[in-house]
Formats: structure tokens, sequence, C-alpha cells
């Protein structure tokens, strides 16, 4: 038996997302596949992946940032707080960097450490620490088994 895509007027998913969630799992859980509203059901499902990409994405990012403050600022101060920023971003990130997700991360590396030296320079740099931001390597000095680990500069 196909499974069709059923057209809707698609008001409960317009109005409220929420509703229409419970509904579709409602639908799923009675087994009343041919009532789901299948186009708007694959839409999120493929959002929920594209979401914790970008999560995990934002805790690389972060974890970046602290890392490259801990290495080049000269500040006593904020040290404590910027570690523990680490532990949690890397806490919660083990829960989100799956198998197949860690590759793509990987492969964006790259891109997020242009993003998180952009973002340390301006704040270093707004503690009067031009020198430190001035100090920030072009390219990633980090792999991904330090930025996830318990490794610190």
């Amino acid at each position: 038996m196909a499974t069709r895509i059923k057209p809707t007027s698609k008001p409960l998913y317009e109005q409220d997302f929420y509703a229409w969630s419970k509904a579709q799992a409602d639908l799923l859980r009675a087994g009343r596949f041919s009532d789901l509203d299948l186009e708007h059901l694959i839409e999120e499902v493929d959002d929920l992946g594209e979401a914790l990409y970008r999560s995990a994405c934002s805790r690389v990012r972060t974890i970046i940032e602290h890392l490259l403050k801990l290495q080049f600022s000269p500040a006593a101060g904020p040290r404590p707080g910027w570690i523990e920023t680490l532990y949690t971003q890397r806490s919660d990130l083990e829960g989100e960097l799956t198998q197949s997700l860690r590759p793509r991360v990987e492969g964006a590396l790259p891109r997020l450490y242009t993003q998180a030296r952009r973002n340390t320079a301006r704040s270093l740099e707004a503690y009067g620490e031009r020198a430190a931001a001035d100090a920030l390597p072009a390219t990633c000095p980090y792999m991904l088994d330090q930025i996830t680990g318990d490794w610190l500069p």
C-alpha cells in the first residue's frame, strides 16, 4: 500500500503549531496514517535535523570563543567563568554531536572559527585587550577533539 501525501487546508498548522504537532503525534500513535499532514510533517522532521546541526555549530563556536579567550587574554578575573562555560557547552554538545553529525560540524570548523575569532576579537577589544585580539590566529588552531574534549589551553 503506497503512502500518499494528503492535501490539507493548513489552518491548524499555520494558526497553532503546538496544537498541530500534538494532533499529528496523536494520529501517529493511533496508526491513522492516512489522516496525517505529511507535507508539513516531512518538512518539520527535516527541520529537526537542521536545528540540531545549528545548535551543535553554535555550541562549537561558543567553545572556540572561550578557548581563544583562555589562550590569548591576559585577564585573570573572568577565567573561571570562561572555563565553566566551556564545561557547560561541552556537556550539552556531547548529547547533540552524533556520529553522523560530527563530520558535518567538522567540515564547518573553518566558518565557525572565522565567526568565533571575530566575536572574540570584538570582546577582547571592548575590554582594552587590543594586543590579544591582534594575536588571534587566522585559522583555527584547535582540532574538533580538543574542542569537544577536556583539553584547555
